[in-house]
C-alpha cells in the first residue's frame, strides 16, 4: 500500500502528460477510412534504432507517416545482433524517441513494450529507470491485490513517463507446469490457481489503468502447461492443456479488464487439429470472440517466432492470421530484422482484399475495434 500511496500524488500529473502527448483523436467510426489506412492500423512492428540518426528509425518513421503501421514495440536488446542497445538507452532518450514517433503518426500510435516485472522487463534500473516490480509469481504468492495494483501503477508510471501507452502485460497463463520454459521457469505466471491468476491479473490491469496505460492479456488460450518454447519452435499442448486455463480470460473479459488479448502460437489439436492458436479461426474467432464473448482487440504474438516462421512463409502467416480473426498482426522484427516487413505485410493484406479472399468489411471491423481502443488514449481510459 505504501507504494500505491507514493504513486498517487503524481498520477494526476501523469494523466495530463499522457493525454497531452496524444493530441490526435481517434477517427470517428462514422467516417469511411480508405483501405490503406485500415490495413495499416492492423500492423504493429518493431524497429532498430534509438534516435533520428539511426537508419532503422528513418525506416519506421516512413512506415508511420505512410500509414503502413498503427503501432510499434520497443526492445532493450537486439536478439538478432546480440547487442544491448536496440531502442532503449535512457529515460530522456526514450521519451525523445517516442515523441518523434507519435508526432509522425496521422492517427494515434500504439507504443508498446513487454514490461511484466521480474525477469521480463525492458526498462531497467541500470539505464536510469525505476526499480522493476517483482515477478508475477512473487505477486501471486503474496496474494495482496492492493499491492499488485500498486505494482501495476508503478509499472504504468514508468511507461507513461517514457511516452508509451500500451503494456503487453499481464501474463494470465495458469502455472500448470512450473518448469515451462517460456512461462513457469521465468516466474511469469501469478499462480497455479486460475482464480488467483484472474484476481491478480485484474489488480495489475487496474494499476496500469491508474497510470493511463492500456493492457494486454496473454497468451490465449493458455501457455502455462507447455513443455516447449514457441520462440524456438512448435509447441504442442494437446495432452497438457485443460479448460481451467480459460478461467482467467472468462473472469477478466466478464469484469471489463480485457483491453486487448494476445493469442499464443501453441498447438492444441483438441481445439484446432491443423493450426496454432494465433493462426486458428477456431481458437481466435470461435472460442475467444464467440464463446467467451470478447469484443475488443485481438493481437497475435510475434509472428516471427520459431513456432510460426519454421512452419509458414510470410504470405501464409499473414493470410492465416487475418482469416483467423486477428485485429493486429505483431512483427517484433527482433528475432530477425526486415525493415520492409510492414510494407510487405500491408501489401499482402491489401491483395487479399482486392482478390476477394478477405472481405473489406472484415478489415473495417478490426479497424473499428482498434480505433475504439485508441480513443481511450485521448480520454485517459
Amino acid at each position: 500500500m505504501m507504494i500505491r500511496c507514493a504513486c498517487a500524488a503524481i498520477l494526476a500529473a501523469l494523466f495530463f502528460m499522457v493525454n497531452s502527448a496524444c493530441p490526435k483523436v481517434a477517427q470517428s467510426q462514422e467516417d469511411t477510412p480508405d483501405l490503406d489506412t485500415m490495413i495499416g492500423q492492423m500492423l504493429l512492428v518493431g524497429f532498430r534504432g534509438t534516435d533520428y540518426s539511426d537508419q532503422g528509425v528513418h525506416y519506421i518513421l516512413e512506415d508511420i507517416r505512410a500509414g503502413r503501421v498503427g503501432g510499434v514495440i520497443l526492445f532493450s536488446k537486439d536478439a538478432a545482433l546480440l547487442v544491448g542497445d536496440r531502442n532503449i538507452q535512457s529515460p530522456e532518450q526514450v521519451h525523445n524517441l517516442t515523441a518523434l514517433l507519435s508526432e509522425a503518426a496521422p492517427l494515434p500510435l500504439f507504443i508498446a513494450a513487454d514490461q511484466e516485472g521480474g525477469r521480463v522487463n525492458r526498462f531497467k534500473p541500470d539505464r536510469g529507470f525505476p526499480e522493476t516490480v517483482p515477478s508475477a509469481r512473487t505477486m501471486g504468492t503474496m496474494g495482496d491485490s492492493a499491492l499488485t495494483r500498486s505494482y501495476g501503477a508503478s509499472t504504468g508510471l514508468t511507461l507513461a513517463g517514457a511516452g508509451l501507452n500500451l503494456d503487453f502485460a499481464p501474463v494470465v497463463d495458469v502455472d500448470v507446469y512450473p518448469e515451462s520454459p517460456a512461462i513457469g521457469a521465468l516466474e511469469r505466471s501469478f499462480s497455479p490457481n486460475p482464480e488467483m491468476v484472474a484476481a491478480q491479473g485484474a489488480a495489475f490491469v487496474d494499476g496500469l489503468h491508474d497510470a493511463g496505460i492500456l493492457s494486454c492479456l496473454k497468451h490465449f488460450p493458455g501457455h502455462g502447461s507447455a513443455r516447449g518454447d514457441t520462440h524456438k519452435g512448435v509447441t504442442d499442448v494437446t495432452t497438457t492443456w485443460s479448460e481451467q486455463e480459460l478461467i482467467p480470460y472468462t473472469r477478466l473479459i466478464g469484469s471489463g479488464h480485457a483491453d486487448m488479448v494476445m493469442t499464443a502460437h501453441i498447438v492444441n489439436q483438441n481445439l484446432d487439429p491443423e493450426y496454432p492458436a494465433s493462426l486458428s479461426h477456431a481458437v481466435t474467432t470461435n472460442l475467444l470472440r464467440h464463446e467467451l464473448g470478447f469484443t475488443g482487440v485481438i493481437i497475435t504474438d510475434d509472428l516471427q517466432m520459431g513456432a510460426i516462421q519454421d512452419q509458414y512463409s510470410l504470405d501464409q502467416t499473414v493470410a492465416l492470421a487475418v482469416q483467423a480473426g486477428a485485429d493486429i498482426l505483431l512483427f517484433g522484427n527482433n528475432l530477425e530484422y526486415d525493415p520492409e516487413v510492414a510494407a510487405k505485410a500491408h501489401a499482402m493484406i491489401k491483395a487479399m482484399v482486392l482478390d476477394g479472399s478477405v472481405a473489406q468489411e472484415r478489415i473495417h471491423a478490426s479497424y473499428e475495434r482498434i480505433m475504439a481502443l485508441k480513443s481511450r488514449l485521448a480520454s485517459g481510459q
